[in-house]
């Protein structure tokens, strides 16, 4: 048996695609599953024991290098030609589309396989996917959290899928090199990281109010530590420079098996709706998860031990990447100290 998962991106929408990987190892324990992701998301998986082979598309990459000349963009073509060669190197008995998007349907159109199998015509945003399918499934609201989503897929094949959540298993290296730049600061008290920035400007809550409630946390003898990537390091060293103490900040210095590394020791993690929200999550760290305009039923941490902060307001969640309103009341509207209090009671200070 050889399976192939096409789920491509992002970081949150691979780690709810987790328990779908486990419930089909439960079922076919000698079967060959490969992934196919995007390139910004392989870490996640890297080394993960039910899969057998790691397919990584490189799109951004290919495009980002088409536009610099036909020199370049030959190369992009080869590079993706070489996945394509690789993916059509194995024939798979099922395929599973967990993606339903434009952008991994060619993948899906391109693999060899028996059935291709995923969500039929009527999923909200499904651009059209499902006609590369050819085992279509009655779909589902959009209102049902993404991970049980997964599973109900493979429910209606008759997978059992009971017992499986997102987990993942922090590397022993990867923890040894976080434990060292955690020696960068002070205290013996509970590890608590604040991961404050998100893709979207209509997820992201008041600098000031994060440098508020780490400040108290620092008041209480909590250990701080700030996580980000790359793009991040600005807003966060803004939100650092309003701290009365000294915090360990990591943005952008860890990969995505250090960050997993890392919230897997914390006692908490304060995030916004994003990507390194649900790797906390999926390493078993509890999260207290500040929702705006997105729908934490659909999108929230998968776990009881988790508390999500959001308004009842009647445009939220509006599920737009930029306020419609203009005035971020549902995240604005979020004072610090209902935060600093979820925090407390969660650390039990």
């Amino acid at each position: 048996m050889n399976i192939l998962i096409v789920k491509t991106s992002a970081i949150g929408d691979v780690t709810h695609t987790l328990p779908a990987l486990a419930a089909l190892r439960k079922k076919y324990p000698g079967a060959k599953i490969d992934w196919l992701v995007e390139e910004a998301a392989a870490d996640l998986l890297r080394g993960a024991v039910d899969i057998d082979r790691l397919l990584v598309s490189r799109r951004r990459y290919w495009w980002s290098e088409m536009k610099k000349g036909p020199r370049r963009g030959l190369a992009a073509l080869a590079d993706f030609f070489s996945l394509v060669r690789k993916l059509r190197a194995r024939r798979y008995d099922l395929l599973f589309d967990f993606q339903n998007l434009l952008k991994s349907s060619l993948f899906v159109l391109l693999a060899r396989a028996e059935k291709k199998i995923g969500f039929g015509r009527g999923m909200e945003h499904a651009e059209m996917s499902y006609i590369f399918l050819n085992e279509r499934v009655k779909p589902v609201s959009m209102d049902i959290h993404a991970a049980k989503r997964e599973l109900l897929l493979l429910e209606s094949l008759g997978i059992e899928t009971s017992g499986c959540a997102p987990a993942l298993v922090p590397d022993n290296q990867a923890l040894e090199r976080v434990r060292a730049m955690l020696a960068e600061g002070e205290g013996e008290g509970p590890l608590v990281a604040i991961n404050p920035i998100a893709t979207w400007p209509s997820k992201l809550w008041r600098k000031q109010g994060f440098a508020g409630t780490v400040n108290s946390l620092l008041a209480k003898g909590c250990r701080v530590v700030m996580t980000g990537g790359p793009g991040d390091c600005d807003s966060v060293a803004r939100i650092i420079a309003g701290l009365e103490k000294e915090v360990v900040n990591l943005c952008g210095r860890t990969s995505l098996l250090e960050l997993c590394a890392l919230y897997s020791i914390c006692e908490l993690v304060i995030s916004t709706d994003t990507g390194p929200m649900h790797i906390a999550a999926a390493v078993g760290a509890p999260v207290l998860a500040i929702f705006g305009s997105t729908a934490p039923w659909r999108t929230g941490p998968v776990g009881e031990k988790h508390r999500v902060l959001r308004l009842e307001l009647a445009c939220s969640p509006c599920l737009k990447k930029v306020c419609p309103r203009g005035d971020h009341a549902c995240m604005a509207g979020i004072d610090e100290a209902t935060v600093t209090t979820a925090a407390y009671e969660m650390l039990g200070l």
